[in-house]
């Protein structure tokens, strides 16, 4: 069994974005269920490229695909709460990038879950591997931690 990851704070994050819990996000248990983290995740860095003019879902000729996340959670979040997601790359290759990804309870100081999303990037058509774009990797080089 692998040891538990440090609990990270605010300040090993770039990046911070709002995001609203959902009433139908909480299980039978009363929190917000794990597979939701992830939806999380995806929504974090994907708005990010989104807004930056990176990614535009329907026509860029080359995507980045997710090749691997994890999270691991540290305490619960509920519905009606809104969460902060804060991401930082971690590691950037030739082709692909390794996000870390926190979510904050508003204004909390450390991360209440925490994880990482690899993206490969790929041309779209082919599906194989290729460089990431000079301006998304200068992009990426200045939120790395």
């Amino acid at each position: 069994m692998s040891e538990r990851q440090p609990r990270l704070s605010r300040a090993d994050f770039r990046i911070f974005r709002a995001i609203p819990t959902r009433w139908h996000d909480n299980d039978i248990f009363g929190h917000v269920n794990n597979v939701v983290y992830y939806g999380w995740f995806d929504t974090a860095v994907n708005a990010w490229l989104v807004e930056n003019g990176f990614l535009d879902p329907a026509t860029s000729e080359i995507v980045g695909l997710v090749v691997g996340t994890a999270c691991t959670y540290f305490e619960s979040v509920a519905f009606p709460e809104t969460v902060e997601a804060g991401i930082a790359v971690e590691r950037l290759g030739n082709s692909s990038v390794t996000y870390r990804i926190g979510i904050f309870r508003q204004g909390g100081a450390q991360a209440a879950a925490q994880g990482r999303f690899t993206h490969v990037y790929v041309a779209r058509a082919g599906q194989k591997p290729v460089p990431i774009p000079a301006p998304l990797r200068a992009a990426l080089a200045a939120i790395q931690s």
